[in-house]
């Protein structure tokens, strides 16, 4: 009888949880056409294929891009909205 690796069967950190477009446009506060012209222009995470026809975001990288966008930035779409 062998022993299992308790290391292997242990996952240290919790999977990633996926967030669906409803729920990143509340995090962010974009509209959805902002969202989308934000991951043309590289300033926004792309999403992944969770299915034939869904995509959803990993939440880490939504929250990171909401700790490390920039407060210029912010002010900007401010003044212009």
């Amino acid at each position: 009888m062998s022993l299992v690796n308790a290391a292997a069967v242990h996952h240290p950190t919790p999977p990633t949880r996926l967030l669906r477009r409803p729920e990143v446009l509340s995090r962010t506060g974009m509209a959805n056409s902002t969202l989308y012209a934000a991951m043309a222009q590289g300033r926004f995470p792309k999403p992944v294929k969770i299915g034939a026809r869904s995509v959803a975001w990993p939440e880490e990288a939504v929250v990171d891009w909401i700790a490390n966008r920039p407060i210029a930035e912010l002010r900007t779409e401010e003044a212009a909205g």
